[in-house]
């Protein structure tokens, strides 16, 4: 036995010295050059496989998930996403095969944008036959209106409560938002996507058309048409929850995976008058407050036009800024006068409440008792008989001494609007404030003051937190055939009348800061408030806007804006707001980039005083280059992050406490999917050609030797 294994053993060396200098065979090089082949085709396309399966949809925006200190609200997918057969809703009756007939749930719906309310929306939640959904926008925008908001924005964080008005508090006198379905702050366990594109709604209305429609009441025949969403959220419960789990993991790990992110931005701010930015205003200062807010919201993330609810307001306060600049006796006026605009209002006051706070720690350089009264922009472009109302606090008025000063302000700004287009009128004595950042400043102190707004009672925006409320709901029109050039510097009827309004406003202002001489030569430029409308709600990326920023932060400008606050500062409309109003309001000084850019090191720059920026400039009409300038200005920005997070309150009642869930992808495709029948078969034949793969490939080695050896040359010796 020995012998034979001996010589088994010889054999196999010898076959093996042979085969290690014979010459490879034709077909073994062959083989192996197309193996080759087909892994470098594979490396170069490996994603090809996946582009014929997939049909990706790109222009979508998400329903997220928002927490605050007792609740979660949005919506979000499984981890792997969510899938499901497309169903297309375009009436009511259409919902009875989604949530009973239908033989292939779940549903992945394609709700048309008129549907899209809270008597539609509670149905699907309570089934699981839906997987999730894609909403259409309705156009033209649904006539009764849609406010996904709450019919009490901001109820529990105003000035109104059972130790103040309790007769006003939670909208008790007056429900401001009548037509708020409070979709927004509803918790949807299943994906919700906005299609922005007409094009891929189609698309997905096609792929329907072809594969699933009912035939005779029967189910269609696979392969069907489905959709599958990804939005999974990393937080769940509360901020308190979340906050704490990202508090512990910063702690304790090398590699902290936060699950949250408080809401926040910046405030931005000027005065008529400069003031040290670092320093603490005289106690004897008297300073006006002029405010407004600058961010809005809707369902979807990122999708917050804000036409009426925030940009009417703040683009009309900008130009009663720029008109009250112009005044050659401005620097003389007894009192100064601060622009002020909040961000991150519509979530509890954010903005307003830091700087309540600020000044109350001594963090800002003005106090609480430098405020002589308060002035407020609210939603003011959609005036019946061109009124505009004047709503004040009556609980404060009770004070004598507060009545006083209120009467007052409210007789400066009915004299200011006498022989103009625009009427103010004040609201009756027992009417609460609407929700408005004055309310803030109020739970502080008792203040005189004021909100402006178009209307008397209820709001009147139907698209109020909406994406409808769109540049159409403020009455926009523009002649067609115009290029972007020439829609940026058509002056709108919208445009003309927000200057109106912005002329009351700078008049009174002026004349409330001690402003002796006449006032009819004070004039908000329509031609401004164009240009602004223009760019806040149609196209940021601009001539006007490109000329006036900093060329390191030109990417901000994008095509369609969007003044949602979110957790990354700051955001677009914050940067632009305080570009626009240091163009309107700031001085163009004669300093070179390195002295613009560092003006400490700059004789006489008075940098406590003043900021300058370094700004691209406006096209040389002979070339493509631009020439930029110096802006000197006495615009700031100061934190909009809710005191709650400073004082690590995260259930505080009495500051906002809203949070944004992370997320890992957020992506939606469509793709044709096999019935589970074939499904099952070709996961059988699978396996089975694995398994004889694996039996082949273990025979084939066994007998390797005998299978791939080569024939030895007849005239060798073997010894």
């Amino acid at each position: 036995m020995a012998a034979v294994g001996s010589a088994g053993g010889s054999r196999r060396v010898e076959a093996a010295a042979g085969s290690r200098w014979a010459p490879l065979p034709a077909w073994r090089g062959l083989l192996r050059a197309l193996l080759f082949a087909v892994l470098g085709a594979g490396s170069c396309q490996g994603n090809s496989v996946e582009r014929k399966i997939y049909i990706p949809l790109n222009k979508t925006a998400p329903c997220v998930r928002l927490l605050n200190a007792t609740h979660q609200i949005g919506c979000q997918s499984s981890i792997n996403g969510d899938t499901g057969v497309i169903h297309v809703v375009e009436k009511e009756e259409d919902l009875s095969w989604v949530l009973a007939d239908g033989p292939h749930p779940p549903y992945m719906i394609l709700l048309d944008g008129n549907l899209f309310n809270r008597r539609v929306m509670l149905q699907l939640k309570g089934t699981s036959r839906v997987s999730g959904l894609a909403v259409t926008i309705a156009k033209p925008s649904p006539p009764q209106g849609f406010s996904p908001g709450l019919k009490c924005p901001n109820d529990g964080f105003g000035v109104y409560s059972k130790d103040y008005g309790p007769q006003f508090a939670h909208c008790n006198s007056t429900v401001w938002n009548p037509v708020g379905s409070g979709l927004s702050y509803e918790d949807f366990d299943f994906p919700i996507f906005l299609l922005e594109d007409a094009n891929e709604t189609q698309v997905i209305k096609q792929c329907y058309q072809d594969h699933n429609v009912p035939h005779d009441g029967s189910g269609p025949e696979y392969p069907l048409c489905a959709m599958q969403l990804f939005s999974h959220m990393h937080a769940v419960t509360s901020t308190v929850t979340c906050m704490r789990r990202s508090s512990i993991q910063s702690t304790f790990s090398l590699n902290p995976e936060v699950v949250c992110d408080p809401l926040l931005d910046y405030n931005v701010w000027s005065t008529l008058q400069p003031i040290n930015s670092s320093g603490k205003v005289d106690p004897e200062k008297e300073v006006i407050i002029v405010a407004t807010r600058i961010d809005s919201h809707s369902f979807f993330w990122n999708v917050a036009p804000g036409a009426e609810s925030a940009v009417s307001s703040f683009v009309t306060h900008l130009a009663a800024a720029e008109a009250l600049h112009k005044v050659s006796d401005v620097h003389l006026l007894q009192r100064n006068i601060m622009f002020t605009f909040f961000q991150g209002e519509t979530f509890d006051y954010i903005g307003s409440s830091r700087m309540v706070y600020d000044m109350e720690k001594d963090k800002f350089p003005l106090r609480l008792d430098n405020i002589h009264s308060f002035v407020e922009l609210n939603q003011v472009a959609l005036r019946n008989d061109s009124v505009l109302w004047m709503h004040t606090d009556p609980v404060s008025r009770r004070n004598e001494s507060i009545q006083t000063q209120v009467k007052n302000l409210l007789e400066i700004l009915s004299n200011s609007s006498v022989g103009g287009k625009v009427t103010l009128q004040e609201v009756g004595f027992s009417q609460p404030l609407p929700p408005s950042s004055f309310q803030r400043f109020l739970r502080a102190r008792h203040i005189p003051g004021v909100v402006l707004t178009d209307h008397r009672t209820s709001f009147q925006n139907r698209y109020y937190q909406s994406m409808y409320d769109t540049p159409e709901n403020i009455r926009m029109e523009y002649p067609e055939g115009l290029s972007p050039e020439e829609t940026l510097e058509y002056v709108t009827n919208t445009a003309k009348s927000l200057a109106e309004v912005a002329t009351v406003v700078a008049r009174a202002l002026y004349q409330l800061a001690g402003g002796a001489n006449n006032t009819s030569a004070i004039q908000a430029d329509p031609k401004t408030v164009s240009r602004m409308l223009y760019g806040f709600l149609i196209k940021m990326n601009n001539s006007w806007f490109q000329s006036i920023i900093k060329p390191d932060i030109k990417v901000i400008l994008g095509d369609v804006p969007q003044h949602y606050v979110a957790v990354s500062s700051p955001v677009n409309t914050t940067y632009l707001v305080q570009y626009v109003l240091a163009n309107l309001t700031g001085t163009v000084v004669n300093l070179t980039k390195e002295e613009c850019l560092n003006p400490e090191k700059t004789p006489h720059a008075e940098k406590e005083m003043y900021e300058y920026a370094w700004v691209q400039g406006s096209l040389d009409p002979n070339s493509t280059t631009r020439v930029p300038y110096c802006v000197r200005s006495t615009v700031h920005l100061s934190k909009a992050l809710s005191p709650a997070f400073e004082l690590r309150e995260w259930g505080s009642t009495e500051y906002s406490t809203w949070t944004e869930s992370r997320w890992k992808e957020i992506r939606a495709r469509i793709f044709l999917v096999a019935s589970k029948e074939l499904e099952i078969i070709t996961l059988v034949v699978g396996i089975a050609i694995l398994i004889f793969s694996l039996l082949a490939t273990y025979f084939i080695n066994a007998k390797a030797d005998v299978l791939f050896s080569i024939p030895r040359d007849p005239g060798a010796v073997a010894y």
